[in-house]
């Protein structure tokens, strides 16, 4: 299990910016397109931990592409090739300065925020007497601000318009866009026997027309349950039972670890990183429904290369 992608470090052919992100390394060609390779790191707490977890590129990058295949119809998007496991090639969009996070169900930041005693998250009034992880009575959306250092803040529809973040006619656009997906991706995790309990959106424009941007439905932006006990679960108050990285979250805050200063991250043996891969990979087959297929990591970098040069040049001659 010691092998995975790490970072890459290519030069394209008029490539004209690069950036690492924490999972991805974001090549820009011509100041048109992105290059979006999905690597295998993974974060908690806005860490990069300091071992990748094999496959996990792969998972994150095939489930994010069969999803916007899957709302292409609702929302155009930026994808316009996957022609490898770990890549997607994109428009190269001027993103909007905030994330479009939509919530169906009372868990996560929106639960810790009821529980604190406030009935008011984003501007938006939640009812009194609801439990952890009950559905709310109909989707919330909840935007946060994109911050270039450190956590995203929640912000209000009012704020982002009076601030002249997003005008209001972008804004009335990017709430519909985030409705009709979350209904179509709710339908999907439906169809799976699961429910999309809460996801985020990211949004910008390319040549003026206002397009869905990077992942979606992942689980790394998105929670879901398993609907199958999901109510006998919520009566009886028990934990619901969790598809996303939460697991992982959860083990490092057993060992002593929340990215706070002066805090250590615990090893991470083969034996954890084995699992932590086999949950991701249990997390694809159940969320697209299909069988994972390993790619080999022998000669990984030179395939997804090649892939990437090869539909560089069929993009560039259409």
């Amino acid at each position: 299990m010691t092998q995975a992608i790490g970072n890459t470090t290519f030069e394209f052919q008029d490539q004209t910016n690069f950036y690492r992100g924490k999972v991805r390394d974001v090549y820009t060609i011509s100041d048109q397109w992105l290059v979006m390779i999905a690597s295998d790191r993974i974060s908690a707490f806005d860490v990069v931990l300091p071992r990748p977890i094999p496959f996990k590129g792969q998972v994150l990058n095939q489930i994010a592409s069969q999803m916007l295949d899957a709302t292409s119809d609702l929302v155009p998007n930026w994808k316009m090739a996957s022609p490898d496991p770990n890549v997607t090639i994109g428009k190269k969009c001027v993103p909007f300065a905030v994330e479009m996070v939509i919530r169906g169900y009372l868990t996560g930041h929106a639960w810790r925020t009821y529980e604190s005693g406030k009935r008011i998250l984003c501007g938006v009034t939640l009812p009194e007497g609801l439990k952890e992880h009950d559905k709310l009575p109909n989707p919330i959306i909840t935007p946060t601000t994109k911050a270039s250092e450190g956590h995203d803040e929640d912000i209000s529809r009012e704020q982002i318009i009076e601030q002249g973040i997003v005008s209001e006619s972008d804004y009335l656009i990017l709430e519909d866009y985030t409705r009709k997906l979350y209904q179509r991706g709710t339908e999907l995790a439906a169809a799976q026997g699961l429910i999309l309990v809460d996801t985020k959106y990211e949004f910008g424009k390319f040549e003026n027309e206002i397009i869905l941007m990077d992942e979606i439905h992942t689980p790394d932006s998105s929670r879901y349950f398993y609907a199958e006990g999901y109510a006998e679960r919520q009566a009886n108050g028990d934990k619901q039972k969790q598809l996303s990285k939460e697991f992982v979250r959860e083990w490092l805050i057993a060992n002593n670890f929340m990215g706070k200063e002066g805090q250590v991250v615990p090893t991470m043996t083969d034996t954890w990183l084995e699992e932590i891969s086999n949950r991701y990979i249990e997390l694809f087959e159940r969320v697209t429904g299909k069988s994972f297929v390993r790619q080999e990591y022998e000669n990984a970098e030179s395939r997804i290369l090649s892939s990437i040069n090869e539909a560089l040049v069929r993009l560039k001659s259409v």
